[in-house]
């Protein structure tokens, strides 16, 4: 069975080099995409086993990953490493993690036409084998995660509001700062909240 962290030849090699160093410190990676342009971007999302990741501890994966780097040099050209938190409205790349967030709305395409479409958009009902399992207008359907070619979340208040308090719980946020979001999130007034939430904890580092 394959997974979505790494799609393409470079991504897996990647992966490859640097999975034991991060797993060794605790953490899990969950996405590793290099990304060309003007300026190359070599990002990855990283998390502890809860879910959760502070910036200081991107910064401490930063440094072990460009350590390791610099040794295997899988890279050619001059790049920026950008490790990062999967966010609220998180990528979902393994099978697990599609009934650690059963019950939230997502978006899932596929490479192949399933009846007739590539994208699904429903809320998550678990797994079952390795099928995912989503429910949508139609009703709940099993869909072979092999078939998956991108899958993530959907930012809603929901959503937010669930992690936020997973974050209070975990002693990551305080009581009064938890209270005012959440009171903005039931307000009518749901651009700043959206905003906010969407900022993800990063540690950048030039490489050349």
């Amino acid at each position: 069975m394959t997974d979505m962290i790494a799609k393409a030849a470079i991504d897996r090699r990647i992966a490859e080099i640097i999975t034991p160093a991060v797993e060794d410190m605790g953490y899990e990676i969950v996405r590793v995409r290099l990304m060309s342009g003007k300026e190359s971007i070599l990002q990855i999302m990283a998390q502890k086993p809860d879910g959760t990741i502070e910036v200081d501890e991107c910064g401490q994966i930063s440094t072990a990953i460009s350590a390791v780097l610099d040794v295997e040099d899988p890279i050619l050209d001059a790049y920026t490493l950008e490790v990062s938190s999967p966010g609220i409205d998180r990528p979902l790349t393994r099978l697990k993690d599609f009934d650690q967030w059963q019950g939230f709305e997502a978006k899932l395409e596929t490479e192949e036409l399933i009846d007739g479409r590539r994208r699904f958009k429903g809320e998550l009902a678990g797994i079952d084998g390795d099928d995912v399992l989503i429910e949508i207008e139609e009703g709940t359907i099993g869909l072979k995660f092999e078939w998956l070619t991108d899958a993530k979340l959907v930012l809603t208040d929901e959503l937010i509001r669930d992690v936020l308090k997973g974050r209070k719980d975990a002693g990551q946020i305080d009581e009064s700062q938890f209270d005012e979001i959440e009171t903005i999130i039931d307000s009518d007034e749901n651009v700043a909240p959206r905003k906010t939430s969407k900022k993800r904890p990063s540690a950048n580092k030039e490489k050349t």
